[in-house]
């Protein structure tokens, strides 16, 4: 059922006078979580030679952020709910400032190591508490659309900026650089959010139970784990242990939260076929996104031999067009409906990954940018749309946890997309020949990964060392190829899915969309 639209003098009363410089705030803390995504990637060869980490830390390294991060959303969006969304993202956004300039100065791989996972239980109270805070600033569900729609693109710019501005910094100052940026950026946070951010919170939250959090933090991190696990280092031990725990975890929550009288987050919402639906749209929709961004950027560099920089230019359209659509979406739906919103974005998504089912190690920039387009604005559009209704679909009282569901989605959809194409890339790459007259130390590391196959092959003859990496590079594209044409499917598949699940039945089964 559609909401009706507020009568002006009732709408006008709802729109207070400041809310769009704080929707400012709310974007630039957007933006410095977004940006901090991906600069690790670009910096990990320099501070790799910097402080000598081990295999082992180095892992931990590139995945503690990750896995604090997503085990405690659901928690710290509970939390905001209680104690305030503004004083909660006050207290983040001062951690992350102070984290990142651990990081920048860290002298030892321990040090780094403790300042990502800082870095994780501050983002986790970034995200949640921003768009729930967007929810309540928000009344109108006109400009709450367009709100959301602004959000959504602010995430974008900031991925975007990233491998740009990371790039930059890499080539002009020390490894450290790329972290220290987001010093000045939470210090304007903090300042400008004491100003001009309303606080809200519930006014009757209950309290904030400690075993659910702890369930919830096994839960997701269990899994987030298994599934990185299986797809860098196949069944091993550790990942068939953290599968079940994390399941286990997850079915107690969710039973505990039955139970609870005050709940971290109402688990009732998921018996509406919507929400379930708007929720897993989102998942799927960073699944596709995620993973061939990733990829694309592995190949581009490595197959087409493009450095940091320019590979960052090359995956711009995707970024581009996820601003500029997550902008409409909220005029999108309001013109058709949210189902044709949602529906429609994974379909754009899907047919942006059968572009690359059909790539080779030669194929030409403009398809791919055309595949890029249309991804980013599929992306834009369906997390835009579902972020809304999500919203939309619960109290206001309650937007800290609701949105945090929305961000949890955001990241095992990252985590899915990146393990599960990864899988078929790799499982397509580790079967190719290495060339006869290969060292088998060399064949050993170029079997691992493309990224081994080049260093390995330095040492070797010219002419050796471009056969090597020449089948190398093949095997990669083949399978990108391979991932690229199933995950197309997958998503085709879900198309269909997000079109049943998102049809009204009866009134009862209908969340309120925006107008």
């Amino acid at each position: 059922m559609r909401t009706t639209p507020l009568p002006r003098a009732q709408a006008e009363h709802h729109r207070p006078a400041g809310r769009w410089p704080a929707l400012g705030v709310l974007v630039l803390a957007v933006m410095m979580v977004a940006v901090n995504g991906t600069v690790l990637a670009l910096a990990t060869p320099f501070l790799s030679e910097d402080l000598r980490p081990t295999g082992t830390q180095l892992l931990w390294i590139g995945d503690v952020y990750a896995f604090v991060l997503a085990g405690l959303l659901v928690s710290m969006g509970s939390l905001g709910d209680r104690i305030g969304r503004k004083k909660l993202l006050m207290i983040g956004t001062t951690a992350f400032g102070l984290a990142s300039l651990l990081i920048a100065y860290a002298p030892t791989a321990e040090a780094l190591i403790a300042g990502r996972a800082v870095q994780g239980i501050a983002g986790a109270t970034l995200m949640p508490s921003t768009l729930a805070l967007v929810r309540n600033i928000f009344h109108d569900p006109r400009e709450r659309s367009t709100a959301i729609g602004i959000w959504g693109a602010a995430l974008s710019a900031g991925a975007a900026a990233s491998p740009l501005l990371g790039g930059w910094l890499l080539e002009h100052f020390w490894w450290g650089s790329v972290f220290l940026i987001n010093v000045p950026l939470a210090a304007l946070v903090v300042v400008a959010g004491v100003v001009l951010l309303p606080e809200s919170k519930n006014p009757a939250p209950g309290p904030w139970d400690l075993p659910s959090v702890l369930l919830s933090v096994v839960g997701v991190v269990g899994i987030v784990y298994a599934i990185k696990e299986f797809a860098v280092h196949g069944p091993r031990p550790d990942a068939v242990v953290a599968a079940p725990v994390g399941l286990a975890a997850l079915v107690l929550f969710v039973r505990r939260q039955v139970a609870l009288p005050s709940p971290l987050i109402d688990v009732r919402l998921f018996r509406n076929r919507v929400f379930t639906g708007v929720v897993g749209a989102n998942l799927l929709s960073i699944f596709g996104l995620s993973g061939l961004i990733y990829f694309l950027s592995q190949y581009f560099q490595l197959v087409r031999g493009y450095g940091p920089l320019h590979a960052g230019l090359a995956e711009m359209p995707a970024m581009v067009a996820s601003m500029a659509v997550g902008l409409l979406a909220g005029w999108t739906v309001r013109r058709t409906s949210v189902r044709v919103a949602i529906a429609g974005g994974l379909g754009l998504t899907a047919v942006a990954m059968l572009v690359p089912a059909f790539i080779t190690p030669t194929s030409g920039y403009p398809a791919l940018a055309v595949s890029l387009f249309l991804m980013g604005g599929g992306t834009g559009l369906t997390f835009t749309a579902a972020s809304d209704l999500v919203l939309s679909s619960v109290p206001k009282e309650q937007a800290g946890a609701a949105s945090a569901v929305s961000e949890t989605a955001y990241e095992l959809g990252m985590a899915l997309g990146i393990a599960v194409l990864g899988s078929l890339v790799m499982g397509v790459y580790r079967g190719f020949e290495v060339p006869a007259g290969t060292p088998p130390e060399v064949a050993e590391a170029a079997g691992h990964s493309l990224g081994g196959a080049v260093q390995a092959t330095s040492a070797l003859p010219a002419d050796l060392a471009a056969t090597v990496l020449t089948a190398a590079r093949a095997a990669f594209t083949d399978g990108l190829a391979v991932a690229s044409g199933i995950g197309a499917a997958l998503l085709f598949a879900a198309t269909a899915m997000a079109w049943f699940m998102l049809k009204p039945r009866s009134p009862e089964n209908t969340l309120n969309t925006p107008a």
